[in-house]
């Protein structure tokens, strides 16, 4: 294979670095008056690179097997690109009403995609291990970006110490799957697998899990979210809460049921388990949240738990299954940012949910839109919730994992509360006094766009559903 053919294949990786690059350029030449621009120029660029994953489409794998341009990869990286398209729009009011806009906070947004973009393409140990830190270091940065803010420094600080500590347990898995397969590409790891299970490929797979398991959020690896969450910007957390997961969830697609079926006996058994204890505690934590920021991580702890029932199935429609939830799962989370980022107290932001009362009064359009984004994430119809939940408990009881698919249906039951119970206090709660919706047309739009996504997929699933199932081709071509 040539070397322009290799470099062609990763051309949306390159239309994305690229223009992280030139963003700060631009801030550095165009100083003050040029980073009105900074926002647009990067949705512009973002909207390039999607246009290159859907020009360049799937293709042979490049650079002797270790980048793979599959249907996951095309999936993903587009997940990605969208989710960073609509934290653009979140962040630009903000930045500006903050007093932190600059260059840095949209190059370190797109170099966080272009690692969840690497991740979904990974054919490699190593790739992957490239592209879980050009995800990570962003983030750590974009935690803290509010560099006077206490809680913001904390947040930062805590999510690099945890992420550096999960990040030694990754390699570390790496380094002895290097030694029970002798090589750190997924196909010699998934011969090495099929040959049966030894000390140092369990250990290995194990401490390599760790790694994944830490980015998803999964229990017992959850720890470091609330907290980061909640001292975070804003925008950031609400990026943060998808991109992460679009990588982890790649990754962890790519490494169970692609390269390790010789396994599935074992792995199975443990996907199940941490997505039952992931489902459980996530749900039951955000029942007594106050903090709209914690019941939201705490609710992206639950739903880490959702996505890995389409993994721990272990087949194809687990997988399509996830992905179809992974969309689902973008446009209802950075709606109900979005909602969250219209509202403020003060100039700062309005957080706890008691001064949530009274917004249907004041903004029943907004209300109405939380109250849309509340239902799909409790997974009732008609919205996308409901359809990717029923598609992740039909899959996991195709695949002999009934118990799964009772927990979630529960868990589910449970969630309704915590759920409902913020339209509940914007629709019948007294006014708080103090709270205003701020003017920021680029969030309006993420609103109403989040919305329509979520009620269209809800109402008429099949569009996503047939563009997911390109996936079940990948475990025929295994």
């Amino acid at each position: 294979m040539s070397a322009a053919i290799d470099l062609r294949t990763v051309l949306p990786e390159v239309v994305v670095a690229a223009l992280a690059m030139a963003v700060l350029m631009w801030d550095v030449l165009a100083g003050v008056r040029g980073r009105k621009a900074l926002a647009p120029g990067t949705i512009l660029g973002l909207a390039a690179a999607a246009g290159a994953v859907i020009w360049v489409g799937p293709r042979p794998p490049a650079f002797a097997g270790a980048y793979l341009r599959d249907a996951a990869t095309v999936l993903f990286q587009a997940i990605a690109l969208i989710s960073a398209v609509l934290a653009t729009l979140l962040g630009a009011d903000y930045l500006r009403r903050t007093g932190l806009e600059r260059g840095e906070y949209y190059a370190l947004l797109l170099f966080a995609c272009l690692g969840a973009m690497v991740m979904a393409a990974a054919g490699d140990l190593i790739v992957l291990f490239l592209g879980l830190e050009t995800l990570s270091i962003p983030l750590y940065v974009l935690a803290a970006f509010r560099r006077g803010n206490v809680r913001s420094q904390e947040a930062g600080m805590k999510y690099f110490l945890l992420g550096s500590f999960s990040t030694a347990f990754f390699l570390y898995g790496v380094a002895l799957l290097y030694g029970a397969s002798g090589s750190t590409a997924l196909g010699a790891l998934a011969r090495a697998a099929a040959a049966g299970l030894t000390p140092l490929l369990g250990i290995g797979v194990a401490l390599f899990s760790i790694g994944l398991a830490f980015k998803a959020a999964l229990v017992p690896f959850h720890t470091w979210a609330p907290d980061v969450y909640e001292g975070a910007p804003l925008p950031v957390t609400a990026y943060m809460a998808v991109v992460a997961k679009v990588g982890a969830f790649a990754a962890v697609l790519r490494a169970f049921p692609l390269a390790l079926p010789g396994l599935a006996g074992q792995w199975t058994l443990l996907l199940a388990t941490l997505s039952v204890a992931t489902m459980i505690l996530g749900n039951l934590v955000a029942l007594v949240q106050r903090s709209m920021k914690r019941l939201l991580a705490y609710s992206s702890i639950a739903h880490a738990g959702y996505l890995l029932i389409g993994v721990a199935a272990g087949g194809a429609e687990g997988a399509w299954a996830m992905v179809f939830y992974l969309v689902a799962y973008l446009f209802m989370t950075l709606g109900a940012f979005a909602v969250v980022l219209l509202l403020q107290r003060a100039g700062e932001e309005a957080d706890l949910i008691e001064e949530y009362a009274g917004l249907g009064g004041r903004a029943p359009w907004l209300a109405a839109a939380m109250a849309v984004f509340m239902v799909s994430l409790a997974g009732l119809p008609p919205t996308a919730g409901f359809i990717g939940k029923f598609y992740l408990f039909s899959a996991a009881l195709a695949a002999g994992q009934p118990a799964v698919a009772l927990v979630g249906a529960l868990t589910s039951v449970v969630s309704v509360y915590y759920y409902l119970r913020v339209p509940y206090i914007m629709f019948v709660g007294r006014e708080v006094e103090g709270v205003e919706v701020v003017p920021a047309p680029g969030v309006r739009a993420v609103v109403v766009t989040a919305a329509a996504a979520v009620i269209l997929l809800g109402v008429l699933p099949g569009a996503l559903t047939q563009a997911v199932h390109p996936l079940v081709d990948l475990f025929g071509a295994r």
